[in-house]
């Protein structure tokens, strides 16, 4: 009897974390056997800022997926965001070696190390190095130069960066956590792998991931990246606001925002909608009228699609990205979301979702994480699923004897991360 193969996800947010665990059926298939969910501690704006909170939590939430299937794992594909995370792009050129100037793999190698010669601060290391495409002999355009004839081969890239601190703390909690890491992704990569489609990304799309505490954004154009952005803002920014202007808990203010939010201001159905709302004391309740919670989103949420759209508007023109914008992420689901940031980005919004998120995530008790009928959104998974789909990928594993794994170090795992998932970004040709 063959061993089962597993892959696991681990998406680690500023307001919560989200573990998945997937059983391989076949090399494009795999089915969800473990869902499990946990409040985010120890981390602000998605870096971490107390290890052993954060530590804590990723372990409460492994433990309630290894629950629900019935398993324990072994290791995860982790995703990393923050407002440590930043890109430019860069050229490199160097001459095709060999007599018959055919370009061989160890050309394509040397091009791409040559784009990666940029000066960085001593505190920052290289993440990805994503090819936009190849140029040969001033010929521009060109998917992959593999085999072609020519003297001269450059390349235009995109490059993430980040915190090299921030990386290694995030792999230290999840180590301390019980979990070897298997690599790391950039969670809006992740995400687009889940809601994207092929030829949105040829077209040109951008996608906007709202997350707790930052907003990531990725550019497509002809089928490559062209910009990433990480935003300090997020739904919490929300959340807090209904906080201040209702006087309620945070905690209470989250629900609050789930079950009854809304960016239409002028909804006649708020005349007649009143919400109970829990005193900051916690003790006595009283009413609200949903019109006054509409007053304290749609400025905010306004507000944050100003900050997109800037961001976005310095990427380039916009129609360069006639596919439009898809939204993703927890905070992106309040009503009247899509059409407000229409409005503002001036391009087509539709709302992204993975579709491999079937029955498990109705059985999840936490009332915190579910909207108004009862589930947990789809997009609350973009990011772990686009992990799951890397790890189907690129190497899911079999179940073994955690007894018999040997961890490796925060060095190792991060060497072989940077090293590693530059594999990943061809796939985006």
């Amino acid at each position: 009897m063959s061993a089962r193969k597993i892959v696991t996800g681990l998406d680690i947010g500023t307001t919560k974390i989200c573990t998945i665990i997937a059983e391989v059926a076949s090399e494009s298939n795999f089915e969800i056997i473990g869902i499990g969910f946990s409040p985010s501690k120890g981390l602000k704006k998605g870096v971490v800022v107390d290890i052993d909170k954060a530590s804590n939590s990723i372990r409460e939430s492994i433990n309630k997926a290894q629950i629900m299937a019935g398993l324990e794992v072994d290791s995860a594909y982790i995703g990393i965001a923050g407002s440590h995370i930043s890109s430019i792009n860069n050229h490199g050129v160097v001459a095709v070696s060999g007599d018959k100037k055919e370009i061989k793999q160890n050309d394509i190698d040397r091009v791409m190390e040559a784009a990666q010669i940029i000066s960085l601060p001593a505190e920052e290391e290289i993440i990805h190095v994503i090819p936009k495409e190849f140029i040969v002999d001033g010929y521009k355009g060109i998917k992959d130069p593999l085999g072609m004839s020519g003297v001269r081969l450059e390349v235009e890239t995109h490059i993430v960066k980040g915190s090299s601190t921030s990386i290694q703390n995030l792999v230290k909690s999840v180590i301390r956590a019980g979990l070897e890491v298997d690599d790391i992704v950039l969670e809006p990569l992740a995400s687009s792998k889940s809601v994207l489609t092929d030829d949105e990304k040829e077209l040109g799309v951008i996608l906007v991931d709202i997350g707790g505490g930052t907003t990531d954004i990725v550019v497509f154009h002809e089928g490559g990246i062209v910009a990433t952005y990480v935003l300090p803002v997020g739904g919490n920014h929300v959340t807090h606001d209904i906080a201040i202007g209702l006087r309620t808990p945070i905690s209470e203010a989250e629900k609050i925002k789930i079950n009854h939010g809304t960016t239409k201001i002028a909804d006649p159905e708020d005349e007649d909608y009143y919400i109970e709302v829990l005193s900051a004391s916690g003790k006595d309740k009283r009413e609200i009228s949903r019109r006054l919670l509409t007053n304290v989103i749609e400025p905010r949420t306004k507000e944050m699609y100003e900050m997109i759209n800037r961001q976005i508007y310095s990427a380039g023109p916009k129609d360069l990205t006639p596919a439009g914008v898809v939204l993703t992420g927890g905070a992106s689901l309040l009503d009247g979301s899509a059409l407000l940031a229409e409005d503002i980005f001036d391009l087509p919004v539709r709302l992204g979702k993975p579709e491999y998120v079937y029955g498990l995530s109705d059985v999840i008790d936490d009332p915190i994480y579910k909207s108004k009928d009862g589930k947990i959104p789809k997009a609350v998974f973009s990011t772990v699923i686009g992990l799951i789909e890397y790890g189907l990928e690129y190497g899911p594993n079999e179940v073994s004897n955690k007894k018999e794994t040997t961890k490796r170090n925060e060095k190792e795992i991060t060497k072989s991360f940077f090293n590693k998932v530059k594999k990943w970004f061809k796939d985006f040709f």
